[in-house]
Parts: structure tokens; sequence; C-alpha cells
């Protein structure tokens, strides 16, 4: 057996994580306790060693999550015009681009989310009309590996308003681009492989949404 990958490494630290984390809702003996406590922290040591995340910053992650340990929700809108797919650049990934997204938040539907998130970084307002795809982000091949196990939605939405900003909080920009003319993407958030699937539910609306 070869010497395990970093995605190796974070798929454990997930699993240990998770055990930690569900463990700690529903042990009632306080050294049970602390055993479920100290899986954590060995969980967040495997992520500090193989990623670009400290030790204290996984701390401070998994203190917020409480509970049965489940996947996170990223919801992304895919908003076409003209034949062209809208993408907003991403402050925190070095000016590189995605379809505009994020996580869905407490008391959210995931249509309200993804609506909220396209208005935040493109400036537009849209109107869900078709979930395309429901992805499992490790197995999309995202890069690099995240320490959460992630779910990724893909709405198709339509324009009903709205005007593409130049600068948000989170974005530096809005712009609709053709299919044979993509930018650099963010492949922490989006594969052009993705891009291509959503250009080809455009064009065959009877397509099934995709899933895994």
């Amino acid at each position: 057996m070869g010497e395990a990958t970093d995605a190796q490494w974070l798929a454990w630290a997930r699993e240990i994580q998770a055990m930690s984390q569900t463990g700690l809702a529903y042990a009632k003996d306080r050294y049970d306790n602390g055993r479920y406590g100290r899986l954590g922290e060995i969980a967040a040591e495997m992520v500090a060693a193989r990623s670009n995340l400290s030790r204290g910053d996984m701390l401070r992650l998994n203190a917020i999550d409480f509970g049965y340990a489940t996947p996170k929700m990223d919801v992304r809108g895919v908003v076409f015009e003209e034949e062209k797919v809208l993408l907003v650049r991403e402050l925190a990934d070095g000016g590189r681009w995605t379809l505009p997204g994020g996580w869905a938040e407490v008391n959210d539907t995931p249509s309200d989310a993804v609506v909220r998130e396209i208005q935040e970084e493109s400036g537009l307002l849209t109107r869900p009309v078709k979930v395309l795809a429901v992805f499992d982000r490790e197995v999309q091949g995202h890069a690099p590996p995240f320490p959460y196990h992630v779910y990724k939605l893909f709405f198709q939405c339509q324009r009903t308003g709205g005007e593409l900003l130049k600068t948000g909080p989170e974005t530096s920009g809005a712009e609709f681009f053709p299919e044979d003319r993509l930018p650099e993407l963010s492949l922490s958030r989006v594969t052009p492989a993705q891009i291509h699937r959503c250009f080809e539910h455009l064009r065959q609306p009877s397509l099934r949404t995709d899933f895994d």
C-alpha cells in the first residue's frame, strides 16, 4: 500500500470529527465525553498537518457544529443570458471566477439561499426554475481537499431584475461568459466540467437532475 494522499488523510479526519461530534451530542458519561472530545482534537491535528488550516482554526470550526454530524450544503446559481453564463470573481481566491453561491444558512430554504447569494455576489434578482444537480464535492474532484463533507446544489435561475455589481463584500466583478471562453475558475467552488454540464442542460431542458 502506497503513502496516503492529503485527500485520504482529510477523509479520515472528517470521519473521526463526525464520530467526535455525534458522540458529544449523545454521550451521557463524562469519561465518554472526554474521549469524544479528544477524538475531535486528533481530527483537528490531522487536518492542520495536511492543509492550510491551523489546529486552532479547526477547533473553532468544530465548536460551531453540534448534534449529529451531517454534510454541509453549498448552493450555486446558474443564470444564463444569450447563451452565456453568469460568473463572479472571488476576492477570497486570488480573483478566480465561480458561479455565484455559498453556504445555505439556517432557516433558509435551498432556493431562498441561492437567490440571496446571487443577489449579494452579482447584484441580480433571480427566480429558481430547476435543480440541475446535487453533487458530492469529493466525488466531483474539487481542489484543494476540504476538511468538511459537502453537498453542492446547482439551481438554474432566471434573471428578473437588478444590475451587475462591479464590486461587493465577497466579489470584485460579475460578468456573463460564453462556454468556450471561460475565465480561470475557482476550482474549490466549481469545475469546468460542471459548467459545461450546465450548458448541456440549457441546450436540452428535458435532461434530468444530475446527482453524485
